[in-house]
């Protein structure tokens, strides 16, 4: 699956938007992805360093219009925690030297909230 077919749409609640401070998103995402796959679908859509993926399907409500009941339709959502605090990692080289690379990974993702 492309990334484009993994999420969805982020979800907008109270609740999402308090923990949008602590580097938590919420998306609706398609109910056969994985966690690995929605970790690297962030990544490549927003440019951020995911740091964690919780998923939980979430049961479709009972409603009713007149006398007919219907129920709507189960669905999957993941919170995905971001790396707040993006820096740079260094590691040996060639003849022990400290190589530093700078990754260009956004802080946050913009336009969800």
């Amino acid at each position: 699956m492309i990334p484009e077919e993994i999420i969805i749409k982020p979800v907008v609640t109270e609740k999402s938007n308090d923990e949008v401070q602590l580097g938590k998103y919420t998306f609706k995402v398609n109910k056969k992805a994985t966690k690995v796959d929605i970790k690297r679908a962030c990544e490549k859509l927003f440019n951020v360093k995911v740091l964690k993926v919780n998923t939980t399907m979430v049961k479709g409500k009972t409603k009713r219009v007149g006398r007919s009941i219907g129920k709507t339709s189960d669905w999957k959502k993941a919170i995905v925690t971001i790396d707040l605090n993006p820096g740079d990692q260094t590691y040996l080289g060639k003849g022990g030297k400290v190589t530093k690379v700078s990754k260009k990974y956004s802080d946050s993702i913009e336009g969800i909230v």
